[in-house]
């Protein structure tokens, strides 16, 4: 399996971010994204999942064979480690949870409401979702946000893993996460050009 990304254009609120933007990710591959705030990492992370349609372009893989990982942890404060995992499992098909406890280093954790946990230990949480998903590709937005030293390299693991097992992952980080086979692009190099006004400027944009 590969993920193939062809011709693809974003836009933002009605505003063009990207286009032209073309990759191709084999099984066991990781991309990691680069660029400036702003410059669309997380939109396109949005339309490869599917939480936003493209304005041209393809994406081979179906949005629900992706995982998305965001800013957000997905985590629901009154439920235990346990049930948060176990919803999950059970809404992508019933996968083990102990699997992910053990590898994001939340044994000891697992009767703990969500809501009391420190904000690493809802990151590492929130990440743990990916390994009861089953999905074979990931899509993670700044996924080490909140993770001290430690728990980055065990993420990095927890990555190196699921590439290791032949999923995929497009990553948009400013972080090291020991992925030295890793394609890397910026996506500078693919900001749209903004439409250009008339002669009568914004009196005729907004009129």
């Amino acid at each position: 399996m590969e993920l193939v990304i062809s011709d693809l254009a974003v836009s933002r609120g009605g505003v063009p971010l990207l286009a032209g933007f073309s990759a191709r990710v084999p099984a066991g591959g990781a991309l990691v994204l680069r660029g400036p705030n702003g410059c669309g990492k997380t939109t396109l992370l949005r339309v490869l999942c599917g939480l936003q349609p493209a304005e041209a372009g393809g994406i081979s893989v179906p949005p629900d064979m992706i995982a998305y990982a965001a800013h957000a942890d997905g985590i629901k404060d009154t439920l235990s480690v346990t049930e948060n995992l176990g919803f999950w499992a059970a809404l992508h098909g019933g996968h083990d949870i102990a699997p992910a406890i053990a590898a994001m280093n939340l044994r000891g954790l697992e009767g703990r409401r969500a809501g009391t946990l420190s904000a690493g230990q809802k990151r590492r949480l929130g990440l743990a979702r990916l390994l009861v998903t089953g999905r074979p590709v990931w899509a993670l937005d700044e996924p080490t946000v909140s993770l001290d030293v430690a728990s980055v390299a065990l993420f990095g693991q927890v990555v190196r893993r699921h590439l290791a097992a032949g999923g995929l992952a497009v990553i948009a980080t400013h972080i090291d996460l020991g992925l030295p086979d890793a394609a890397e692009i910026d996506l500078s190099g693919y900001r749209a050009a903004l439409p250009a006004l008339s002669e009568h400027g914004f009196d005729e944009a907004f009129g």
